[in-house]
């Protein structure tokens, strides 16, 4: 008897075993397939965002240090370069490379390519180029190619010449980051800074910060006291409340900039407002200068921090004002104390959110700024559609996109630090 209860729990236990390995299958099946679905689900948002957001961002990033173009239109100059210590003039076999690249470049009509690239970093540079190409005929005879284009100009007895040559030999380059930090590098390779003249993408970082800083906390200032009604009201008012907050969104970008030009010119709207009233007498200047593009900025951002604060406000429970009250607490204490550290990750997500789009902005500085009031959205533009410097640009884009991350990040450590506060303290 007791053999048969053995024999049949031993036959129970290998057949759980039996049915046990085949359901663990079939769990990471359907564990696998729920993965691929999830995965075919956000596909195409990951493919778009690979073509239209990550995509062009490496391509900035390339294009920012890429520097070909000396290289193939001057080969041969570029390789007998190679070798040259920078210290005196290069030796007869380099200016005879020089000069039969300057022929092939001629023949090929890309001359011009090189020209450009090199003129960035030595002014004047094309006009030596095409005055040589100009005025060399043929190509020197054998021993006399540095003494042919000496003739031709002078500025090929300059160290300076040839060493920007073979800085700008590539593939890759450092040239458009430092100008983009107003730094360049000196005859004998050393970093230095820009001559004063040339100086200026500082001056235009920190302006453009410090206008995003103000445009934010403007919208902090105007955005807060909204946000708390739209989370305290009845959901009637509330609703009604939040189509004028949501009201700008329906209107064009440009139509919104316009109309500030209309109110802020010196026959607008508030001018003519502030002289009926007798307070003043003359026009005040308030457009194409800071003050209007702060106003326009604000007026265009507001909605960028009014949304995160509601956000957040809407999840503070009213019971802890009331219990603060009913302890004893004034309202200013009680609202210091107890319900503005709550609004803080609303705070931080709206004043990063302004500040990140504030960075960016190129049509309304354009619009309403003065000369010296544009941001640096204004010169990436310009480098990108007019001169076509698109290192340059994306040099300054580059800049701008590592401030934004170091931003980011401190943001994030900052939210992090509050949660692990807030968790010690509960």
């Amino acid at each position: 008897m007791g053999g048969e209860i053995a024999t049949m729990t031993a036959s129970a236990t290998s057949a759980d075993a039996s049915t046990e390995v085949p359901l663990k299958r079939r769990l990471r099946r359907a564990e696998r397939a729920r993965q691929v679905k999830a995965l075919g689900l956000v596909a195409p948002l990951l493919v778009f965002l690979l073509f239209t957001f990550a995509g062009p961002i490496a391509g900035m990033l390339w294009r920012a240090v890429d520097d070909r173009e000396v290289r193939q239109v001057l080969p041969q100059t570029i390789a007998a370069l190679a070798s040259w210590d920078g210290k005196d003039l290069p030796d007869e076999t380099t200016f005879a490379a020089l000069a039969s690249d300057i022929h092939a470049a001629r023949a090929a009509g890309t001359l011009a390519i090189a020209a450009k690239r090199l003129n960035y970093a030595l002014n004047g540079f094309r006009t030596i180029l095409t005055s040589t190409s100009r005025n060399l005929k043929a190509m020197p005879e054998a021993g006399t190619a540095k003494e042919t284009l000496a003739k031709i100009n002078p500025a090929w007895r300059e160290r300076s010449t040839w060493t920007t040559i073979k800085d700008a030999g590539g593939p890759l380059t450092g040239f458009y980051l430092l100008a983009a930090l107003d730094l360049t590098r000196n005859a004998d390779g050393a970093i230095v800074a820009a001559p004063p003249d040339q100086a200026i993408y500082r001056s235009l970082f920190a302006r453009t910060f410090i206008i995003s800083l103000s445009v934010t906390v403007l919208c902090l200032i105007l955005g807060f006291p909204v946000a708390y009604l739209l989370a305290t009201l009845p959901p009637g008012k509330s609703n009604l409340l939040m189509i004028f907050v949501l009201l700008p969104f329906w209107t064009s970008l440009l139509v919104r900039t316009c109309a500030w030009i209309v109110l802020l010119q010196s026959k607008g709207v508030v001018n003519d407002s502030l002289h009926w009233l007798g307070i003043i007498d003359e026009p005040l200047r308030l457009i194409y200068n800071r003050f209007g593009v702060c106003v326009a900025m604000t007026h265009v951002l507001l909605p960028f921090m009014i949304l995160p604060l509601y956000s957040s406000m809407k999840a503070i429970s009213p019971a802890y004002m009331r219990a603060a009250a009913s302890l004893g607490a004034p309202p200013l204490t009680a609202f210091l104390r107890i319900y503005l550290p709550q609004t803080l990750p609303g705070i931080g997500a709206g004043s990063l959110l302004v500040f990140i789009l504030a960075l960016g902005y190129y049509i309304t500085p354009a619009l309403v700024g003065g000369a010296a009031d544009q941001m640096i959205s204004y010169f990436i533009a310009l480098y990108t559609t007019e001169t076509a410097n698109w290192g340059l640009a994306s040099a300054l884009g580059a800049v701008l996109l590592l401030a934004t991350i170091l931003l980011a990040l401190v943001y994030g450590k900052l939210v992090q630090g509050q949660q692990v506060t807030g968790g010690m303290k509960n």
